[in-house]
């Protein structure tokens, strides 16, 4: 593992000392300023590897991240990409209005199952999970067969 000596100010080193002696920051982020730290100091990636307990390739990206962003950036987690959604905003009103209305014959309520099986038979979805379904009528306060709630009124 190639050796990258990392030059901090000494208003940088300061702020990550500061930073370190809080103690009120995720476990990422404090490795993150010990290996700047540590890095400024001279020591190898193999010595930080081997003191942390943590991958070269996480040395290698905060220093990199540190030359191109600074401090702040380092410190702090990127915010992930949007991720997609299983359901959008219209098939989201199909399963509230599908959770909502009658429920098949010989049954009393409808099961997360029965809801899943139903969207993928009307073509709103290709396949979805019934925990995706439980978590988005979570969101909305509605759930399956609870008729205080009004889902699934009874025939």
């Amino acid at each position: 593992i190639a050796m990258a000596k990392i030059e901090l100010s000494e208003a940088e080193r300061s702020e990550l000392e500061r930073y370190l002696s809080r103690g009120k920051t995720n476990a990422r982020n404090i490795k993150r300023a010990q290996i700047l730290l540590k890095s400024a100091d001279g020591w190898s990636a193999a010595r930080i590897v081997e003191t942390f307990g943590i991958s070269a390739a996480t040395i290698t990206n905060v220093r990199s991240r540190y030359r191109a962003c600074g401090i702040a950036e380092v410190l702090q987690d990127k915010v992930q990409a949007k991720r997609r959604r299983a359901l959008g905003g219209t098939e989201e009103a199909v399963l509230v209005a599908l959770a909502c209305s009658l429920v098949p014959d010989g049954h009393d309520h409808w099961t997360l199952r029965m809801l899943r099986d139903k969207l993928i038979e009307l073509e709103v979805v290709e396949g979805i999970s019934a925990a995706t379904i439980q978590n988005r009528l979570k969101k909305m306060s509605l759930s399956p067969g609870n008729a205080n709630r009004g889902v699934s009124p009874k025939r």
